[in-house]
């Protein structure tokens, strides 16, 4: 392994290379809570060259390989597998164009999320996938978690703008997925396969992504209301009106409270529900919609409703509800924060089963998401190292997603499998599906290089590797513990 190591050292250059006991400490774990292991070393690859000539040494030696943006995950993607090498990408963080005829940019796989955002509004273009980490998380890791965000009602997401990929794959041969082409139907969709494979199938060094014009103007309205069903009624009348906001985004009151404390906005801490929407496109449509919006609010009983009067006022709202993770981290050491998803019918349903089973398990909740689109996030608060509260935890999100499957959703809108819930994926996606999941790594991934163990259990395909896995149970260990 020490030879190996020192040959991907002479690759990257020892500057690129990290093995202090800092650096495998620092890079041991991501944003998911209770999970933590130690790499054997850190590379920074400053070119796809040099990611083929270390998968192929990997390949050769069997050493796993962890790819990594920001770290900013929620499902365990980019946590080290035992004795692995982590492939660290922020520093490849070039814009490489940005093409205004044919409305692309060509971005290197470490480009900040917001930082990309801002610079093709210049342009007078935009970038619409927006996750709550967008100010931090990078294009690679949101390509390779097919990140949502706030905006994936009406834009969709990340997949839905990559028109090319530079992937380097387990062998160490560069290949481009998709073309330049707004059409291509040639062959199977291989691109989208690896969109949202959590870096188990290749390594992203490039993406050509997919631009629309800057919408000409845009609205933000917030609604208060005192009850669930209320809520519910709300979106049931606003998508029969055909409206289709940018933004849909909804908080409970246990959210309400951490934010308020957490930004002093002057939010009613006894508010019930909190609703925040934004309206986007030409002004006469925004004006219309806006004016239908408020008229359908009121008639489901929106005890409150305002409009932002200034830019900044918008943009204070709306960041309002991305810190809402980050305001519910404060309240206790430990945060488990997750994503089931649902059709927006089912909505009202599954907020109040969620409100239950919190009650039923004497845990303290956090609810807040995209209404838009079904995607809840509740968030279960956890005092430090209390086993019992974390068995508790792990009940209530079993619950939790068998009754989205149950009513047509899933276990994951946006964060992905990775870790986290790889155990729940058999009884969502069916055996014979995750089966072809396998079985597609395995003959990319013959020697389970990459990202080893993640999304799902590949010890029967690798059987001389398992030593290497991470659990197979997955789900949330009591002796792994990380705090926000």
């Amino acid at each position: 392994m020490l030879s190996v190591l020192n040959k991907i050292k002479s690759i990257v250059g020892s500057e690129n290379f990290l093995d202090s006991a800092l650096d495998k400490h620092l890079y041991s774990y991501d944003a998911t809570p209770l999970f933590r292991e130690l790499p054997e070393a850190i590379a920074i690859p400053r070119s796809a060259e040099h990611v083929s000539a270390i998968l192929k040494l990997a390949t050769e030696s069997g050493l796993p390989i962890v790819p990594r943006g920001s770290g900013s995950g929620l499902s365990g993607g980019s946590i080290p597998s035992k004795g692995s090498l982590v492939l660290l990408f922020p520093p490849m963080n070039r814009i490489l164009e940005i093409d205004e005829v044919n409305m692309t940019c060509t971005v290197e796989p470490g480009v900040i999320t917001a930082v990309l955002q801002n610079e093709v509004e210049k342009h007078g273009l935009f970038y619409p996938p927006d996750p709550g980490s967008a100010t931090i998380s990078t294009l690679g890791g949101n390509i390779a978690e097919n990140a949502g965000g706030l905006r994936g009602l009406k834009y969709g997401v990340t997949k839905n703008y990559v028109m090319t990929l530079d992937v380097v794959l387990p062998s160490g041969e560069l290949i481009t997925l998709g073309n330049h082409s707004i059409k291509d139907v040639q062959g199977l969709n291989l691109k989208d396969v690896f969109i949202g494979s959590e870096g188990t199938l290749g390594v992203i060094t490039k993406a050509t992504l997919r631009l629309l014009p800057k919408p000409k103007t845009s609205q933000v309205i917030l609604f208060h209301f005192d009850s669930i069903a209320r809520v519910g009624e709300f979106v049931a009348s606003l998508a029969l009106s055909k409206i289709t906001p940018a933004m849909f985004e909804f908080l409970d009151n246990t959210t309400i409270r951490a934010v308020e404390s957490y930004t002093k906005i002057g939010l009613p801490e006894s508010l019930t529900a909190l609703v925040l929407i934004e309206l986007d496109g030409h002004p006469a449509e925004v004006h219309d919609d806006t004016a239908t919006t408020l008229s359908i609010a009121e008639k489901a009983g929106a005890t409150f409703s305002k409009l932002a009067e200034s830019n900044i006022e918008a943009q204070k709202l709306k960041q309002a509800r991305k810190s809402a993770f980050s305001a519910l981290a404060r309240l206790k050491p430990t945060t488990i924060l997750e994503d089931a998803s649902v059709p927006r019918s089912h909505l009202p349903e599954m907020l109040l089963f969620t409100i239950e089973k919190a009650s039923e398990l004497n845990l303290l909740v956090g609810n807040f998401g995209h209404l838009g689109d079904g995607n809840l996030h509740p968030t279960c608060l956890i005092t430090e190292r209390d086993a019992n509260e974390i068995k508790r935890s792990e009940q209530f999100f079993e619950q939790i997603f068998d009754k989205a499957v149950s009513l047509g959703g899933t276990i994951t809108g946006e964060h992905g499998t990775g870790i986290a819930k790889k155990k729940y994926l058999e009884k969502a996606a069916g055996h014979t599906q995750v089966e072809l999941m396998r079985r597609f790594k395995a003959s990319i991934d013959e020697a389970n290089i990459l990202n080893p163990g993640k999304i799902f259990d590949t010890s029967h395909f690798f059987k001389s590797k398992c030593e290497r896995h991470i659990p197979a149970s997955g789900g949330y260990s009591p002796h792994h513990d990380h705090h926000h």
